[in-house]
């Protein structure tokens, strides 16, 4: 018999066990001092609110099963009606609102809402598209007024005096949530969650990364909210936008860290790369943080360094755990390591160390394959070593994108045990020592005739250069006779504005190539003032927009120094 769970039932746990906790904090202003002050949810006082809000939603006529947009604003509101919807069994749907409107429309259509839960702006496009949305009958209006819409805004839908309310019994099977890709390599597409693989990821991360109910942890990504609640944690909600991580304040970071004495801290490499730069001019120190987390993309050396100079508690340090939106966590390495062991490899092409894969994961290498594979009797398990492509299994691993059968049979390995593994996108191949190497994304492949090239092996050679902030390698033509080329987007105030500077600049950047025999071959070099990135972490560069840029722009060499976007 499949078991019963409903990942919300971790909150409750949490308002028995700690009922007077802070279970979320948001900043609410500043005092005439410029202190900031700040307004929370104890674990008893988010759990109620959120059991009123289930009754609404229920009154309202939402039952198990329901498709439900969620696009609020990180908030206090933003986690309580978080657990509602699972508490009425309904299936959330998350989508970044940076991703733009075509992209969100996009969204949108392949999931067919029957409601949202959702700000102004967001209710009046959807009465203003009204043709689009035909099945959306539950709709709450959060923050703000509500104008010439019809259903309850927020306060209405919490009702009266609190009364308990029955979670519904959901299997570890069911729905829980429907979250979108970053859409960084293709089209974003609808990860189903279920409420059992939720309920493993809380499970994996407090033990792997001995979390403690009582600590205090600032998240750059608003979902992870739900995990904190589930293990007795504290979030305390950033005064940012989390579709800009690049453009965070960082003093804004800091204060907040300081004022709630954060123990812990999840972010993109994007964030954290402002925030140490920040610390790293005004001397300052983060005594309280025990762990920083940052996953999105590979995190470059520089920021770890600046980072672990900023943590000065015995035994912090930052970890990248590795993952993706369809399979997360599965390897994890710590900072400190990186810089001892695995950073000097990769500073000479051996690809970025994303570490050991964690205890309950199952994590093979075979070769790439560009079409579906029927079953893995099919696919060729590769010895360490040698690149291939990266396959996982494990209860965090989700089985299938929502009513896109295509990109599932693509996405997916059926196994004899009944079982499925996930094939994660990305290339790379595990050491004799069990850790697992990330060679880069397998659609980012550039096949020349000499062979194939991959990114997160080329690209560390440019990036040693003082004056690169980082690179992307893109790929002219049609594989397999792609012309390899490398796009260098300067350190800030390094752009080279004169031709002889750029001469300068090129020679140095084709020495570093020539010293290697994976970059030797690359001799074109172009500069860009700022790589077009994904809308999530901000990180991943977007080489599928890159690639023509740079098609141009060998079309016409003096544009290339022009170029300001």
């Amino acid at each position: 018999m499949t078991p019963r769970i409903n990942i919300a039932q971790t909150l409750r746990d949490s308002a028995v066990k700690w009922p007077h906790q802070r279970a979320v904090v948001v900043p609410a202003g500043r005092e005439s001092s410029g202190r900031v002050t700040y307004s929370h949810l104890t674990f008893e006082q988010l759990d109620c609110e959120s059991d009123r809000l289930a009754r609404g939603l229920r009154d309202l006529g939402v039952t198990p099963g329901t498709r439900i947009v969620l696009m609020v604003r990180p908030s206090l509101e933003f986690i309580a009606l978080t657990f509602a919807l699972f508490k009425a069994g309904a299936v959330v749907v998350l989508i970044d609102p940076g991703m733009g409107r075509t992209g969100i429309f996009d969204c949108l259509n392949k999931v067919e809402p029957q409601g949202f839960v959702a700000v102004p702006i967001v209710q009046a496009i959807r009465i203003l598209k009204r043709g689009r949305f035909a099945h959306a009958k539950f709709n709450v209006t959060v923050g703000g007024r509500r104008w010439f819409w019809g259903g309850p805004t927020y306060r209405a839908l919490l009702g009266g005096e609190w009364q308990p309310f029955e979670i519904v019994a959901t299997a570890a099977t069911d729905p829980a949530a429907i979250i979108f890709t970053s859409g960084s390599t293709g089209p974003p597409k609808g990860v189903l969650y279920e409420h059992g693989m939720f309920a493993a990821q809380v499970e994996w991360l407090r033990d792997y990364y001995k979390i403690e109910p009582g600590e205090i942890d600032l998240p750059g990504f608003p979902l992870f909210a739900l995990f904190n609640s589930a293990m007795g944690v504290t979030t305390v909600i950033p005064d940012m936008d989390p579709t800009r991580p690049a453009k965070v304040n960082p003093e804004r970071i800091v204060e907040a860290i300081h004022d709630n004495r954060v123990t812990q801290a999840f972010g993109s490499p994007a964030i954290w790369n402002r925030v140490g730069r920040h610390c790293e001019a005004n001397g300052i120190t983060l005594p309280t943080l025990r762990r920083v987390l940052s996953a999105g993309a590979p995190v470059p050396v520089q920021v770890l360094e600046r980072m672990r100079k900023c943590l000065v508690a015995p035994d912090a340090d930052v970890f990248t755990p590795y993952g993706a939106t369809e399979s997360l966590p599965v390897c994890s390495i710590s900072g400190r390591e990186v810089l001892e062991r695995t950073a000097a490899l990769t500073r000479l092409g051996a690809g970025t160390c994303v570490g050991r894969p964690f205890p309950n994961i199952e994590l093979k290498i075979i070769d790439i394959t560009a079409g579906p594979i029927v079953s893995l009797a099919d696919a060729h398990e590769l010895p360490a070593g040698e690149v291939g492509e990266i396959i996982v299994r494990g209860a965090v691993v989700t089985r299938e994108y929502y009513c896109q059968p295509d990109a599932t049979r693509l996405a997916k390995i059926p196994d004899e045990q009944s079982s499925f593994w996930h094939r994660m996108g990305d290339v790379g191949y595990l050491g004799t020592d069990g850790c697992l190497w990330y060679c880069g994304r397998k659609a980012h492949i550039v096949e020349t005739p000499r062979g194939r090239l991959f990114t997160d092996r080329c690209e560390p050679i440019f990036n040693e250069h003082p004056r690169v902030f980082r690179s992307a390698l893109v790929g002219i033509g049609q594989p397999p006779n792609q012309q390899p080329l490398i796009v260098i987007e300067p350190e800030p105030g390094c752009f080279p504005d004169t031709e002889s500077d750029s001469n300068k600049f090129r020679m140095e950047l084709r020495l570093l190539a020539e010293a290697n025999p994976l970059t030797h071959e690359i001799d074109t070099i172009l500069f860009h003032r700022s790589l077009p990135v994904d809308v999530r972490h901000n990180v991943k560069i977007f080489r599928e927009k890159l690639a023509p840029w740079a098609a141009k722009q060998l079309l016409s060499p003096p544009e290339v120094e022009r170029d300001r976007r």
